[in-house]
């Protein structure tokens, strides 16, 4: 048990100091642009260890910037799975209805963030001063629901038929149908989409900031990169790593909290 304990913690932080090592050669020999570790904190420390100051709009400590993306985050992902949840039990119980919205769906999965923020853009352009943000949110619902509704449709797919029989011979209603038998079996897989669908949306909105120059950590990336100051480019890919780790990782211990409920 010790030994695991110290393998979980020394492997992954002697991967990071090869990292570190990787990093530091590149910067002083091949990529001469590539601000070397120690400069990079020197430049970003501000932002680090004042974490919530606000100097300005684009000039904010780093938590801050990443609140305000979470919080984008946060309504898309709620819409994504507020409209891909019910679409997924339709296709999965409805053969009709599969025959008719399953190409469409494989048309429009595919499709780049930054090939949907434009269309987001146009249809709320009525919107005035929101535009930016309700584009943001139409962009981040349509990108991240895709794995939701194709996870929760295998899974009511994958309801044995003797549950079913047991609802029938039990004559239960469709509502008790869903609630005891069809949303239980078809949980684990919908934890598998959310989970997908999550990692989405966190992607699509340093996309959506970078396009619409909004305050966060994708629009603060953009900001940086056009200013050359390529230390705050690399504290914005590390945070925005660190956060999508994070956010996983919660919808991991979510996931299994649901499962040994």
């Amino acid at each position: 048990m010790k030994k695991f304990k110290l393998d979980w913690l020394l492997l992954p932080l002697f991967g990071f100091a090869l990292i570190l090592v990787a990093w530091s050669v590149s910067s002083a020999t091949w990529a001469g642009n590539l601000p070397s570790p120690t400069k990079t904190w020197q430049a970003s420390r501000d932002y680090v260890l004042q974490p919530f100051a606000k100097r300005g709009e684009m000039d904010q400590g780093i938590l801050r910037f990443t609140w305000y993306s979470l919080q984008l985050v946060a309504k898309g992902y709620f819409l994504a799975l507020l409209i891909g949840t019910p679409i997924g039990f339709f296709l999965g119980l409805s053969k009709t209805f599969t025959k008719i919205f399953d190409p469409i769906i494989q048309i429009l999965r595919p499709v780049s963030p930054l090939a949907w923020l434009p269309l987001g853009l146009v249809l709320f352009l009525n919107a005035g001063k929101e535009a930016g943000t309700l584009g943001a949110l139409f962009t981040i619902a349509i990108c991240s629901m895709w794995p939701t509704v194709l996870n929760t449709a295998v899974g009511v797919r994958a309801v044995p038929q003797d549950y079913l029989n047991v609802g029938r011979v039990l004559k239960l209603s469709r509502w008790k149908t869903l609630t005891k038998i069809l949303l239980p079996a078809t949980l684990p897989y919908m934890f598998t989409g959310f989970r997908l669908s999550l990692g989405i949306a966190w992607l699509v909105i340093v996309a959506a900031e970078m396009l619409t120059g909004r305050p966060g950590v994708g629009g603060f990336l953009w900001q940086e990169y056009n200013a050359l100051i390529y230390e705050h480019i690399i504290l914005s890919i590390i945070t925005i790593g660190l956060i999508g780790f994070a956010l996983d990782r919660l919808m991991s211990l979510l996931e299994a909290r649901f499962k040994t409920a």
